[in-house]
């Protein structure tokens, strides 16, 4: 991803903040036959502090990807929407499409039996709690042999990043009063590209963008 100063992002507790509100992500293995893409739910390893996520991938796709052999490319999609030149108003513009990405890159470590187990017990938990009736691994009708087995047949991993390349595009170069209307328009919905997520993801850049303008 070409990173551009304007709208790159470092700091670790918003990089954090992002992963772990868009757990879905693609996972991109550069092998012998070629470039290999898949897709799991990843989180954020909970024992440390940094951007180390943790996940698994089912079998054989740990074997597709060469997981652990070589450098895996994580890419966390956040939130995107597309953005008309007629909401500029009347001056010349084109078309443009914003977003928030990670990349995370490294070579992957894999994980033992007991810590795949603690990674799968973990991602089940978090999407079933927002359930009214959760239903978590290790509950019955689950027996301990069901759950063995099924983790038998992923492999988990934990993967520190050697490089983390993240962008946040949300027309930061674009006048106060052109962003604003940017995000009534995002707000309202209109286009058929929109999530509904941008326009919250745009106040929180801008405010902060403001808040230091304002400082200085």
């Amino acid at each position: 991803m070409r990173q551009n100063p304007s709208f790159a992002m470092t700091d670790v507790a918003e990089l954090r903040r992002v992963i772990d509100a868009h757990p879905w992500m693609t996972l991109v293995s550069n092998t012998p036959d070629g470039l290999v893409a898949s897709h799991y739910a990843v989180l954020l390893d909970e024992d440390r502090d940094d951007l180390t996520i943790v996940g698994h991938v089912g079998r054989p796709d740990d074997a597709i990807l060469g997981l652990g052999e070589h450098e895996l490319l994580v890419v966390v999609q956040g939130p995107h929407g597309y953005v008309s030149p007629g909401w500029y108003g009347d001056v010349q513009a084109v078309p443009t499409w914003n977003f928030v990405s990670v990349h995370l890159s490294g070579v992957p470590e894999l994980l033992s039996t007991e810590e795949n187990l603690k990674v799968l017990d973990r991602l089940v938990a978090r999407f079933e709690s927002a359930l009214p009736q959760p239903r978590l691994m290790w509950e019955p009708p689950n027996d301990e042999k069901f759950v063995r087995g099924l983790e038998r047949g992923t492999v988990g991993f934990r993967l520190t990043p050697t490089k983390v390349v993240a962008k946040r595009k949300l027309s930061q170069n674009k006048p106060d009063e052109m962003v604003d209307t940017i995000i009534a328009e995002l707000e309202a919905g209109h286009g058929p590209y929109t999530d509904p997520r941008l326009p919250a993801e745009m106040r929180r850049a801008h405010e902060s963008i403001r808040a230091a303008r304002d400082i200085r």
